[in-house]
């Protein structure tokens, strides 16, 4: 239950943002057809994929990893619980604190 109403959260914030700033990029999801799933795409600047989680594992990254490999969005992040930033395999995992000021400040989009 976090988990769904967390993702729903950032999703807010995300239209918020974007309406707040008249940015016409579409927000969307992706799936695979292997079925690897990333929770919202802005345009072809931002993927987001959401965690509830204190600490991100690797595991939680397929679906970031397999959107990276078609090479079609610029940035990568993960918005979690995790208390400190870090990177893997160019993939950013962020304190949702962090997330969402980076986002209301167009650090990727714009």
């Amino acid at each position: 239950m976090v988990g769904k109403a967390f993702e729903h959260f950032i999703a807010m914030e995300i239209r918020a943002f974007l309406s707040y700033h008249r940015i016409r990029k579409p927000l969307a999801y992706w799936r695979s057809t292997s079925q690897f799933e990333v929770d919202f795409i802005i345009g072809r600047d931002l993927a987001v994929e959401v965690k509830a989680s204190e600490l991100v594992h690797d595991r939680m990254l397929k679906g970031l990893r397999a959107l990276r490999e078609e090479k079609l969005i610029k940035n990568y992040v993960v918005a979690s619980f995790d208390h400190r930033r870090r990177r893997i395999d160019g993939i950013d995992i962020l304190p949702w604190p962090e997330f969402l000021d980076k986002l209301w400040n167009g650090h990727w989009v714009y």
